[in-house]
């Protein structure tokens, strides 16, 4: 049985985790490998407030290195390299049984290979594969030298893994199925369209200060132009708490005034009540498909990164497109993402239509997609997570 040094200490596993998803990952992994080992075990590493609160204790601020866009890094390159180093040390000299490295690719892949370089008794585990279906294919393969296995959120990556001779790679399920009760409606919790009631529009403008700063502008537009081709609308900006008060501010000239909520529980109740969508490129394409709300999706690049463009292999950036393996949900990038456009594509959405209803037919197939039998993601993660750990000690045994 998977356990300490000679048994003499409790499982150790070492967690970096850089954004609020990770840590959502980060502390159900953690629940069920606590669960798994009857207690027997230490965390340490990297969090934030959920992970916190199963008992690690963050080396740093989790937000030092979440952090994404170019523009963003580049003044503080200095300091990542600094972290990465000094996290790698911690690794080192607490010498876990085990290092989770959760998302946030360009840091944590590079705390794991310093680690793999220094100690090869350490079984590194990345959780979330790196969008290497997307762009950075080489990517996969050099990480087969340091990663003993990924854990995938997204079904079709395994597959992908495998094709790019990447580490072995395994499909734990998406955080969000587990949650699936939370995002869908009650009986009468969402209007019929047909039955006289204001339509509810849900306007998503991303969860980072840059994606916002892009897209809130063309996206009051936007609404502006539904709204003349279709009468009053009920518009609901949700909004993470730390961008609150300047998401305000940018929405105090549109037209159309939306119902700012804030926080998860008010978010959800508004996705069980709307009746469509209008979204920046991001997991929130996923819940609103799960949740059965039809949407049209934008996204404006970092000036900085244009020529991201130039190495883009995804056939869509719309994550619940990938899932399904068709474009049924309208995407604008960039150039492409002007008011006149996303309007004329979001209003059919708001009535009885084909377009409509293409897409709900599209989205009643993730169920069967992304559920795994008879366990959860956190459960199935914490069981690859044990067996790795087994199979890099038989490697290290036999020479391997």
């Amino acid at each position: 049985m998977t356990g300490g040094a000679a048994g003499t200490r409790p499982f150790t596993v070492f967690l970096v985790a850089g954004e609020e998803s990770g840590d959502q990952l980060g502390a159900g992994l953690m629940h069920a490998l606590t669960n798994r080992l009857d207690s027997k075990i230490r965390f340490l590493g990297v969090g934030g407030r959920r992970m916190g609160s199963l008992g690690l204790q963050s080396l740093y601020p989790m937000q030092e290195i979440g952090l994404h866009g170019i523009a963003t890094i580049i003044p503080k390159l200095a300091g990542l390299i600094q972290r990465q180093r000094q996290t790698a040390r911690a690794v080192l000299s607490a010498r876990p049984d085990v290092l989770i490295t959760i998302d946030c690719p360009s840091f944590n892949l590079g705390v794991a290979r310093r680690v793999r370089a220094a100690d090869r008794s350490i079984t590194n585990i990345h959780y979330v594969m790196p969008s290497v279906w997307a762009w950075r294919p080489g990517r996969a393969k050099t990480m087969a030298a340091w990663i003993d296995h990924v854990l995938a959120i997204l079904p079709f990556e395994p597959a992908v893994s495998q094709q790019l001779s990447g580490p072995p790679c395994s499909y734990v399920g998406h955080p969000l199925i587990e949650r699936v009760d939370t995002l869908r409606p009650l009986p009468g919790e969402r209007s019929s369209l047909g039955s006289g009631g204001r339509r509810t529009l849900l306007v998503l403008p991303g969860s980072r200060r840059s994606e916002i700063q892009r897209l809130l502008e063309p996206f009051g537009e936007t609404v502006s132009l539904v709204a003349e081709a279709l009468g009053p609308l009920e518009i609901v900006l949700p909004s993470v708490p730390h961008l609150l008060d300047e998401i305000r501010a940018g929405v105090a000239n549109w037209e159309i005034q939306p119902s700012l909520v804030e926080g998860e529980e008010e978010k959800f109740a508004a996705f069980r009540r709307a009746h469509a969508a209008l979204a920046a490129s991001g997991t929130v394409t996923l819940e609103l498909a799960l949740a059965g709300v039809p949407m049209v999706v934008a996204y404006r690049i970092d000036p900085f990164a244009k020529w991201f463009k130039l190495f883009l292999r995804a056939k869509s950036i719309v994550l619940s497109n990938l899932v399904l393996g068709e474009n049924v949900i309208p995407e604008f990038i960039d150039r492409q993402s002007t008011p006149k456009r996303l309007a004329a594509a979001l209003a059919p959405l708001l009535d009885e239509t084909a377009e409509r209803e293409r897409q709900l037919a599209a989205f009643s197939k993730l169920d069967s997609l992304m559920t795994l039998a008879e366990t959860t993601p956190s459960a199935r993660a914490a069981e690859i997570v044990l067996a790795s750990v087994d199979e890099r000690q038989r490697r290290l045994e036999i020479g391997v």
